[in-house]
This record gives structure tokens, sequence and C-alpha cells, in this order.
């Protein structure tokens, strides 16, 4: 049941996709929760803007696919399908609790939002980009889970941070934007200190309703 609501949602998703724009199929009423096989956009609590990629490398650094934050709501290239560690027991339907580590798929590239020690384009902090795709993924994909306030099962409305386990950077974005490829777009980095920043909530998407009656944890 979960498979054929995941399948279908996809095939609306991309359906009422045009070149560059797509509006949401499915906006969460407030405390759903988020579970695996989810497509979300997440969004930069303090400036809206939208976790964001498209198949443009970095001029500079690893010149791995590049990461951005985005202005347009209705953008089809800031949907991320929520998937768990290969390693994980863990079945598309599942919840996830706060310190469980998982991976973001771009939807559009099925690359993963990763991180390493490469300086990022503008402020030199550490880089954040797209890699791997389907068949390829290693620990530089892997995010840590940290959900703000008392509940620990990962919800549409809170508010939470991503720390990446191989570096230990935040996923974090801020007011410098690109001016030239990805003009007016945000720079979208690591840093190692907890900061206003980088935190993140969870905005339109898909969400699969939950099939374990439970919260998971790896």
């Amino acid at each position: 049941m979960a498979f054929a609501f995941f399948a279908l949602a996809i095939f609306l998703l991309l359906s009422l996709e045009s070149d560059f724009y797509a509006s949401p199929v499915s906006a969460a009423s407030d405390g759903v929760q988020i579970t695996y096989g989810s497509v979300i956009k997440l969004m930069h609590e303090r400036t809206k803007f939208r976790l964001h990629s498209h198949d443009v490398p970095y001029g500079s650094g690893s010149g791995q696919q590049s990461v951005t934050g985005f202005p347009n709501v209705d953008d089809s290239n800031s949907y991320w399908i929520v998937k768990p560690v290969p390693d994980s027991s863990a079945k598309q339907g599942y919840t996830i609790k706060s310190g469980t580590v998982i991976r973001l798929q771009h939807m559009r590239t099925s690359r993963w939002l990763h991180s390493h020690l490469h300086a990022s384009p503008i402020s030199g902090n550490l880089e954040v980009s797209c890699f791997g795709g389907e068949a390829q993924s290693d620990t530089g994909d892997y995010w840590r889970l940290e959900i703000e306030g008392p509940e620990k099962t990962w919800r549409q409305d809170q508010r939470i941070r991503l720390q990446h386990v191989d570096t230990g950077g935040y996923l974090h974005s801020h007011d410098k934007r690109y001016t030239r490829i990805a003009g007016g777009q945000q720079e979208v980095c690591g840093v190692r200190e907890k900061h206003p920043d980088n935190i993140w909530l969870v905005a339109e998407g898909v969400y699969l309703p939950n099939s374990d009656g439970k919260a998971e944890s790896s």
C-alpha cells in the first residue's frame, strides 16, 4: 500500500513539472510524521529559502553538483527523498527518531546530499554538494538528524539540524548569495558550530503514512 502511494505521488510530481517549476502535490498539515520514502522540501528557517540542487557543477572545490538555497517555493529541483543508510533495518514508511543517521536523495538527479573538506565557494566553510547516484553512496552522504525541543520523532512542524557525520559540519545557509551561475541563490555550506542559521523545517512535499507503528533509530 505504501509503495503504491509513493509511486503515485512521484508520478504526479513528475507529471506536474514544467522544465523548471512544479507545484507541490501535497503540503502536510502541522505535526504529520516524516517517514522514509517521503519526498520533502527543506526550508531554511530564517531566510525561507529551500534547499536546492540542479545539474550544475561548482566551478571550484570538488567540481561536484552544486547545492544552494532557492527563493522560489515552486521549483521541482528542491525535492529530496528521505532514505535510510544502507546498513539500517529501516523500511519505507518507517518513522525517524532524533539522532538517526539518514540520507537525502535529490529527486531530479538521484544524487545524494553530500559534504567533505573542500571549501565552500563564497564563505570558505565546508562545501555541500550532490554526489553519486542510486548505486553509488558513501559515508559522505550521511547526516545525523537533531530535533530541537522535547519531541523525539521527526514531524513536519519541527525545527531540525542536520549534522554531517564525517566532518561534524551542520547544514547551514545565510544571506551570502551567488552573482553568476546561480545568481540570487544563497550559499549552502557546512559549519561545525551550532548557529541559528543551521535550523531547517520540512515544508512542501509528499508524505508516506507511517507503516511501522513506532519510531526507528540507527
